[in-house]
């Protein structure tokens, strides 16, 4: 049997925590961060956030060797 390739642009976003959930970073923090209040950006420095259950199993496809 082959070896997978893991899909690159989901490696670079996705990771697993030792409990196998995908952990993810937030959104919304790259650009027009002057036209948000800080209290929303001190909410989204926070890179606790995990992926919806129903994606779960699309990204565990494209990290095969994740976990």
């Amino acid at each position: 049997m082959p070896k997978l390739k893991t899909n690159k642009a989901a490696k670079k976003r996705y990771s697993y925590t030792a409990t196998g959930k995908v952990k993810r970073t937030k959104t919304n923090r790259r650009h027009l961060l002057s036209n948000r209040t800080t209290k929303q950006k001190r909410q989204l420095r926070t890179q606790t956030a995990y992926a919806d259950k129903t994606c779960e199993a699309g990204i565990k496809k494209l990290l095969p060797y994740g976990n």
